[in-house]
């Protein structure tokens, strides 16, 4: 059974960083694209970043490009969100995806690209 569990959320100052995790398990974690979205109160969903499956590859929302960065450490079936510079904006539920068919390789910004979700995890940025 194919499993995503974020943690690593929590209250940080603006200009302050933070680590996400996404935890893997149940299936073959090195052929699955890794996406963090993240959802505000009253807005959409969007796409934060991707990796590809093998690492090769990764995609930013214009927002944080330079800012945060995403890696994997396929040993561990574990996605790392290394957020920098923390803004107020930032402030969201953050989730991560898998999809292990068409954008395994090419990645996706799109929430409906992904079909399986982990619970989220809070990260507020505030002073």
């Amino acid at each position: 059974q194919l499993q995503l569990v974020e943690s690593g959320g929590g209250l940080v100052q603006p200009g302050g960083s933070l680590r996400l995790s996404c935890a893997a398990s149940g299936f073959a974690f090195n052929y699955y694209a890794i996406a963090w979205f993240r959802q505000a109160p009253g807005k959409e969903r969007e796409g934060v970043s991707c990796i590809n499956r093998n690492g090769g590859t990764s995609i930013y929302v214009d927002s944080v490009e330079g800012r945060f960065s995403i890696f994997r450490d396929n040993a561990k079936n574990t996605v790392y969100l290394q957020m920098k510079n923390a803004k107020p904006e930032d402030t969201a539920v953050y989730y991560c995806a898998a999809d292990g068919g068409y954008y395994s390789d090419l990645c996706s910004a799109s929430p409906t690209d992904f079909d399986s979700w982990g619970q989220g995890t809070q990260v507020t940025v505030s002073s």
